[in-house]
C-alpha cells in the first residue's frame, strides 16, 4: 500500500537567503497573474482557455523577450508547477462537483510567499539544496521517511518552512483494535464519544480574541505602509498563526487518539459552510439574532470540524480502520432508549429529556449513542439512519459490521 506523507521544518535563514526565497516566491506569483490575466481576456472575448501544455509554451516566449526576461532568473520547474496549480484551478472552477466553484483569483505579494519544486533538491544532514538558492540549513525536528517526491517553499509569520511530500510504501494495515465508536462534534464539548469520554474544546481563537482585538486596532491607528504598521501587522500575523498552531495540535492529538483506539468511527456529515453562515441577511430583508448568529459562527469555525473529519479519514485509512459519515438529521431529536423523535425532548442545550419514555442524560451523550445506531443500521443493510427522509445507498465497499463486533 502507498501512502503519502508531508513532512515539515523550518529553515534557518539568512536575510541573503530570504532574499532570494522572496524573489523566487515573486516569479511563480508574477507567472500565475500573467498567465491568469491572459485566460481572462480569452474567457472574455469567447476564446477557448490555454491549458497547462499552451501556457508552458507561452512561458518560453515570455522568457525569451526583452520585456519579461527576468524570469530566466525563476526556476522553470517551480514556474512550470505554479501553471500548472492554475490549470487545476481552471478545472476545478468549471467543476460543478466542487463544493466551491470559484474563476482562480490573483496572487497577491505577502499572501502568497510560496513556491513548489518537484525535482533536484536534495538533503544533507540538517542541510537541504533548494536550485536557484542552495543549501539552506533546517531545524530537522523529525526523520525522513519514504522517498521525496516534491518540496514546498513557503513563508508565514516571519518565517520560512520546507515542506516534504513522501512516499511510503507499507504492508497491507491491519488495525489492532475491533472496537467501533459514534462521535457527535460540538460547541460546548468538542467531541463526545458513544463510549461516554468527552473531550473538551481549546477554543484557541476566543481565548487570544481580546488580544488580537487590541493589535488591530492598533493597526489601524497607524499610517499605513510605514515603518511601524509594518511591525504590526507582522505582529498580527504572528498571533494568527499561534492560534493556528494551536488549534492544529489539540486536533491532531485527540485524532490520534480516537484513530489508535477504535477501527471504525462513525461521524454526523455535516455541511459546516451551511452551518457558518451570515444570518445579516439583505438590506430589503434583514436577519434576525445577527450578533448572536455571528458568535455561534465563530465558536464552529474555532473547533474546524472539518478538519477534524480530514484528519481521521486519512489516519484510519494509514492504520487499517474506516470513517462512516451519515445523515445528521435528527440525531439531536431523538432518544437513543426508545426511538421517539420529539424536539420538546431537547429541553437545553446540556440536557435531553425524552417526552414518550422520560428517559434523562446529557444531549451530547445522548447523540452520540444515536450517530453510533445509524452507523451499525448503514454498516448492516444501508438504512437511512433516524427515519430520515434523505435516501442513502447502500455501503457494499466497506467492511461488514461483524468485522468490528
Amino acid at each position: 500500500m502507498l501512502i503519502r506523507k508531508a513532512f515539515q521544518y523550518q529553515l534557518k535563514t539568512m536575510p541573503e537567503i530570504e532574499q532570494m526565497l522572496f524573489e523566487q516566491a515573486a516569479f511563480c506569483r508574477f507567472v500565475w497573474n500573467k498567465a491568469l490575466e491572459l485566460n481572462l481576456r480569452r474567457l472574455k472575448d469567447g476564446l477557448p482557455l490555454l491549458w497547462f501544455a499552451e501556457l508552458c509554451f507561452w512561458l518560453k516566449l515570455w522568457k525569451s523577450s526583452e520585456e519579461l526576461g527576468f524570469l530566466k532568473a525563476g526556476d522553470s520547474q517551480a514556474l512550470q508547477q505554479r501553471l500548472k496549480d492554475l490549470d487545476r484551478a481552471f478545472k476545478d472552477g468549471f467543476d460543478k462537483q466542487q463544493p466551491n466553484t470559484r474563476i482562480p483569483i490573483w496572487r497577491k505579494k505577502g499572501k502568497d510567499e510560496s513556491f513548489r519544486i518537484p525535482q533536484r533538491f536534495k538533503f544533507e544532514g540538517n542541510r537541504v539544496y533548494i536550485p536557484k538558492i542552495g543549501w539552506v540549513g533546517f531545524r530537522n525536528s523529525r526523520k525522513l521517511e519514504g522517498k521525496p517526491k516534491n518540496l514546498t517553499v513557503s513563508y508565514r509569520a516571519g518565517k520560512w518552512y520546507i515542506s516534504v511530500q513522501c512516499e511510503i510504501e507499507i504492508s497491507e494495515p491491519q488495525h489492532p483494535s475491533r472496537s467501533i465508536v459514534g462521535i457527535d462534534l460540538g460547541v460546548k464539548r468538542f467531541a463526545t464519544l458513544s463510549n461516554g469520554v468527552v473531550y473538551e474544546p481549546l477554543n484557541s481563537f476566543k481565548k487570544h480574541q481580546q488580544k488580537l482585538k487590541r493589535e488591530q486596532q492598533n493597526l489601524a491607528r497607524k499610517v499605513k505602509f510605514s515603518a511601524n504598521w509594518q511591525k504590526q501587522k507582522a505582529r498580527i500575523a504572528r498571533l494568527h498563526s499561534k492560534i493556528a498552531d494551536c488549534r492544529k495540535d489539540h486536533l491532531h492529538k485527540i485524532t490520534t487518539k480516537i484513530s489508535n483506539n477504535h477501527a471504525m468511527i462513525i461521524i454526523e456529515d455535516l455541511q459546516v459552510r451551511n452551518m457558518s453562515k451570515s444570518a445579516k441577511g439583505t438590506q430589503d430583508s434583514p436577519g434576525s439574532n445577527v450578533r448572536q448568529k455571528s458568535g455561534l459562527n465563530r465558536s464552529i469555525l474555532d473547533q474546524a470540524w472539518s478538519e477534524t473529519r480530514r484528519q481521521l479519514e486519512y489516519k484510519q485509512q494509514w492504520k487499517g480502520g474506516d470513517v462512516l459519515a451519515i445523515n445528521p438529521a435528527r440525531t439531536s431529536q431523538t432518544c437513543s432508549c426508545c426511538g421517539h423523535i420529539d424536539p420538546a425532548s431537547r429541553v437545553s442545550q446540556a440536557l435531553f429529556s425524552c417526552t414518550n419514555c422520560g428517559k434523562e442524560l446529557n444531549a451530547d451523550d445522548n447523540a452520540a449513542l444515536n450517530i453510533l445506531a445509524a452507523g451499525h443500521a448503514v454498516l448492516a443493510c444501508g438504512e437511512p439512519p433516524l427515519g430520515s427522509s434523505m435516501k442513502q445507498e447502500p455501503v457494499q465497499s466497506r467492511k461488514s459490521i461483524a468485522a468490528y463486533l
